[in-house]
């Protein structure tokens, strides 16, 4: 199973048009089934996602992450995102993807998305922790090279 972790293409023009602040806004992470086809060069807003998981210990609309980092490396010229590893205790869930977008703005239509992670194959649990492991390289990676 090989796990894929990709930017949404529209997050740049989200970050241009000062939609969404790294620094400051609340971040969240929600998981969703295989109903969503993640498209990285259409999808912009929380409103174009569909198939979100249901099921006992996930709440709608996912998790607001926590620890959430912004660092910059001279050596790569690259700024990095990061944040706590999510984790869904006593969960009864099956998901597909993982969803990271921007919670404050108002509506689903207007909360930026930032990136997704595709787990290459359907992962359950019954009664048990869902946790999400983020990469080492953050939840998106920014290149100034």
């Amino acid at each position: 199973m090989a796990v894929t972790a990709k930017a949404y293409g529209l997050f740049a023009k989200s970050l241009a048009e000062k939609k969404v602040d790294l620094g400051s806004d609340n971040l969240k992470v929600m998981l969703c089934s295989v109903a969503y086809t993640p498209d990285q060069d259409a999808h912009q807003f929380k409103s174009q996602v569909t198939g979100e998981v249901t099921g006992t210990g996930y709440t709608a609309g996912g998790q607001l992450l926590t620890g959430v980092s912004l660092s910059y490396d001279p050596a790569t010229n690259t700024v990095k995102l990061d944040a706590d590893d999510p984790s869904w205790p006593s969960s009864t869930i099956t998901a597909r993807y993982a969803v990271f977008y921007d919670d404050t703005p108002s509506t689903a239509a207007t909360k930026p998305l930032i990136s997704y992670v595709d787990f290459g194959a359907d992962i359950a649990t019954t009664a048990g922790a869902f946790t999400l492991t983020l990469d080492a390289n953050g939840i998106v990676r920014l290149s100034a090279a």
